[in-house]
């Protein structure tokens, strides 16, 4: 991976990649939050294999479209 690749985070509960990180206080873990699932955690993916496949999870549990 080159050092111009942007990583991107996604959502552990629905593979979205609309998480976005809410706080946190530096004695504790950082926060993220995910508008589609509701998730929120200290915990994130990145993009790839696993998050799409928990996207092809999500909607065939939910029947909501994660966006990608």
């Amino acid at each position: 991976m080159g050092l111009d690749m942007k990583r991107r985070e996604c959502c552990p509960r629905c593979g979205s990649p609309k998480v976005h990180w809410v706080g946190g206080n530096p004695l504790l873990w950082s926060i993220w939050e995910c508008p589609i699932c509701g998730y929120k955690g200290a915990l994130v993916i990145e993009e790839g294999e696993l998050a799409a496949l928990l996207r092809k999870e999500y909607l065939r549990k939910t029947g909501k479209e994660v966006d990608s």
